[in-house]
């Protein structure tokens, strides 16, 4: 399997966020998590894809004259985008409830991007899923905020949670992307690098 076939590879993950750790425990890799900080800011030409993609790159670059010949470096980016605009993770209770009074009754995509990074390479691919919303009450907004506080959420709610439990209707494309990873594209993009070399 896919652990056996990377053993000689150094496989990190600069990523804070505990659902992207856990994807990759759930799939059975060994890693490092290794954090640099970066200041999360695109240019303002930049719409959809090109911002996720953008800021996944970003998030590479501090590390890229430390890698080693055997050492992939994966970084990732989540955006929820709605109106043409990229909605990001909520400053405040204030930001959080207008942002999803906006999601309500509604449909947004999600895409995630992730980059793949070694000392002679970088692949950067994206996953888009589209989801719909309910029409949500403002005491249904109110309880989630205070309830789940998710603030170090893209579009300020977690599917996994419980507003993604009583007010999504439909989703098309990837539920593990809104969660902030493809799993899918990230088990055969690495499967791909190992049978590669």
């Amino acid at each position: 399997m896919l652990k056996d076939k990377l053993k000689d590879y150094r496989i990190i993950l600069a990523s804070g966020s505990p659902r992207r750790q856990n994807f990759f425990r759930t799939l059975d890799l060994d890693f490092e998590i290794i954090l640099k900080p970066v200041k999360e800011e695109y240019p303002s030409r930049l719409t959809h894809f090109e911002i996720s993609n953008y800021l996944a790159q970003l998030k590479a670059l501090p590390f890229k004259d430390a890698l080693h010949d055997k050492d992939i470096l994966i970084t990732s980016d989540t955006i929820v985008w709605h109106n043409n605009k990229a909605l990001g993770k909520p400053q405040d209770k204030a930001e959080a409830f207008a942002v999803l009074k906006s999601l309500s009754d509604a449909t947004h995509e999600v895409i995630t991007s992730v980059c793949f990074t070694s000392k002679t390479y970088e692949k950067t691919l994206h996953s888009i899923t589209t989801v719909t919303f309910k029409s949500l009450t403002d005491d249904e907004i109110e309880y989630y905020i205070d309830t789940c506080k998710p603030y170090d959420k893209a579009g300020a709610y977690g599917i996994q949670e419980w507003i993604g439990q009583i007010g999504v209707t439909k989703l098309e494309g990837s539920y593990f992307n809104v969660m902030g990873l493809p799993t899918h594209h990230v088990y055969k993009t690495l499967n791909d690098i190992a049978d590669a070399t």
